[in-house]
């Protein structure tokens, strides 16, 4: 049985060796497909507002004295 190919994360797009910048254009707006797009679309995991707050107050706090200091 013959393997099955893994679709390539980054998909290439064939264009003619002198394609005007208009025909490259062109041809990515050709083989972008509604799978494409909601890669782009899909949330990631979320952080707690008040984590994030308490992660760069202690930044900031540790950033001041080492501004202090010097």
């Amino acid at each position: 049985m013959a393997e099955k190919k893994k679709k390539d994360p980054i998909p290439t797009i064939i264009v003619p060796p002198n394609a005007t910048l208009r025909q490259m254009y062109a041809a990515l707006k050709r083989d972008f497909s509604a799978a494409d797009l909601q890669k782009f679309t899909e949330l990631g995991p979320w952080i707690p507002a008040e984590k994030l707050m308490e992660e760069m107050e202690a930044i900031h706090k540790n950033e001041s004295r080492k501004r202090r200091k010097s």
